[in-house]
């Protein structure tokens, strides 16, 4: 076998000779070429990364110390609290940094929504990116039971009873989840797996598919152009620069600003008024006592919100609603094969709201309500990427819909009242609507022609 060519020399030619670190290096750094307007918006996938790295490496140290044991779980806890050098600090990263990671994930997602990040040829990136949001809700559902507080236990006990109002299965799904018939020592060592091994590996997996995919179709910018199309003699992109150590340094700022606002909360504010950590979770569980009102922690409740719009009196309302949607479908698409497919779908669900009970519906719209961004690549009809060159009653759209998410979060934490009901209820009909009819929506009115090149504001 031929020996393989190196540029380096000493040790790290050795390695270089053994494994591509030079290679991955240039590729994925100094020689990757990002566009030179990234803006703001763009810190968010570098702290999303920060953030995974806080999650594992505190998530190692209070694994050190916890039990998963339902008699033991809670005083754990405590102990990692109270008597463990330092634990206390290292939990309260761990509890911020849940909240902190789904903070850094919507600005992202938010990100791509505003500037077309998931339009072609970028379809896959947001494919693993949406995957990755499954998994930090996976990861995020099995961590909250392990405190086994109060709220812990008894919001674990709710969702998993959810899954017993899919028909046929639903009760033995439950306690498959469960792996008792009420939540328990079994749940506890179930959840402790999937939070501490399975989840984190798939998770990390999906993040290195997630950059590596981002890295060979390259990075959107604010413009939404193609910076490859225009590049120089060598074929280098003439609106690009290196990744390291121009953005390197970039994401230092949005780094530090992260770190200044991630430590105030963790040393002055970790429960952040019960939204970060509910008080009721300081309480151990008790499976005889159930809080006057449960809720899931604040990055559940939208779709918590949307889960308990779906009442047998909104039924209706939702039949209307899928009625239209197919009209539309009927009037506009020149396809059949879409045609058959609406018709069959939504006949088949309007029928179904007659024969299955609302509990399940209200599953089911909040299992679509995180799902439906999977579509989004393809139900985008705009011929531009960049919110900057559609419309500008476009952005109002998007607007509307990052408030109906907002509410409807807030509503998720509030006790069920009726005025909270029935505007949750007007909310999901326009959090549905919003991807529903962007086919139609998405390119509508006057659209701007973007630029060749990128346009560029020192920051």
């Amino acid at each position: 076998m031929a020996e393989k060519q190196v540029t380096t020399t000493g040790l790290l030619g050795w390695i270089d000779h053994r494994f591509p670190a030079t290679k991955l290096w240039k590729e994925h750094l100094s020689e990757y070429y990002a566009p030179k307007n990234f803006n703001f918006w763009y810190f968010f996938g570098s702290l999303a990364m920060l953030v995974l790295v806080i999650q594992i490496v505190t998530g190692i140290f209070l694994v050190m110390h916890y039990k998963p044991d339902a008699a033991l779980a809670f005083a754990s806890v405590e102990y990692i609290m109270r008597d463990v050098p330092w634990g206390w600090l290292v939990r309260y990263m761990h509890s911020t940094g849940a909240s902190a990671f789904f903070i850094v994930v919507y600005l992202h997602m938010f990100r791509g929504l505003l500037y077309g990040s998931y339009r072609k040829p970028r379809e896959l990136i947001w494919i693993f990116g949406c995957l990755i949001f499954l998994c930090l809700m996976g990861e995020a559902f099995f961590g909250y039971l392990l405190p086994w507080g109060q709220m812990s236990y008894w919001g674990a006990q709710v969702i998993v009873n959810l899954f017993s109002a899919i028909p046929f299965i639903g009760e033995d799904l439950s306690l498959l989840i469960r792996g008792d018939y009420v939540v328990g020592d079994a749940t506890l060592n179930r959840f402790f797996s999937f939070h501490v091994i399975a989840i984190p590996l798939v998770l990390v997996g999906l993040v290195a598919a997630h950059i590596v995919a981002l890295h060979e179709v390259g990075s959107n910018n604010p413009d939404g152009i193609d910076i490859k199309a225009k590049t120089d003699a060598d074929g280098k992109p003439l609106d690009g620069i290196p990744f390291h150590p121009y953005y390197t340094v970039h994401d230092i700022l949005g780094v530090s600003v992260f770190l200044i606002a991630f430590s105030l909360i963790v040393f002055f504010a970790p429960e952040l008024g019960g939204y970060f950590l509910e008080y009721n979770n300081f309480i151990p569980a008790d499976p005889l006592k159930t809080p006057p009102h449960i809720a899931p922690v604040w990055y559940f409740t939208p779709f918590y919100s949307i889960l308990r719009a779906i009442t047998s009196d909104f039924m209706l309302w939702l039949a209307v609603f899928l009625v239209v949607f197919l009209v539309l479908v009927l009037l506009t698409s020149r396809s059949k094969t879409v045609k058959t497919i609406a018709t069959v779908v939504v006949a088949g669900m309007v029928g179904g709201f007659f024969i299955f009970d609302p509990k399940f519906w209200g599953v089911v719209a909040m299992g679509a309500s995180v799902m439906i961004f999977f579509a989004l690549p393809w139900i985008d009809q705009s011929p531009v990427r960049s919110m900057r060159y559609r419309p500008g009653w476009h952005g109002w759209v998007l607007g509307v819909f990052v408030v109906a998410f907002v509410v409807l979060g807030y509503f998720g934490v509030q006790p069920p009242s009726a005025f909270g009901q029935a505007l949750s209820q007007i909310l999901t009909i326009v959090y549905f609507g919003f991807f529903l009819f962007m086919p139609w929506w998405s390119k509508m009115g006057t659209f701007k022609t973007p630029p060749e090149r990128v346009t560029f504001e020192a920051h």
